[in-house]
């Protein structure tokens, strides 16, 4: 699991920054689900919550024009 989700966080960093910027928290968070349900992860939350909260998990995005960070779970 920690191989996949450090697979997307690198595809992630490597966007073009116009397409990142173009792109929605909830777009985001949809295409990162998308991922890994195609690698096969299940029993995960993903959870968009504001830049400095001490979230839970591991920040694998940041959205909302730095204000908003992704963060993964396992349940």
């Amino acid at each position: 699991v920690m191989k996949t989700l450090f697979a997307i966080c690198t595809a992630l960093a490597l966007l073009p920054g116009a397409a990142v910027a173009a792109e929605t928290c909830d777009e985001m968070k949809a295409r990162i689900e998308a991922k890994l349900k195609g690698k096969g992860v299940k029993a995960y939350t993903l959870d968009i919550v504001a830049k400095d909260a001490k979230p839970e998990g591991k920040v694998v995005a940041t959205c909302g024009g730095g204000s908003k960070q992704i963060v993964y779970a396992r349940k």
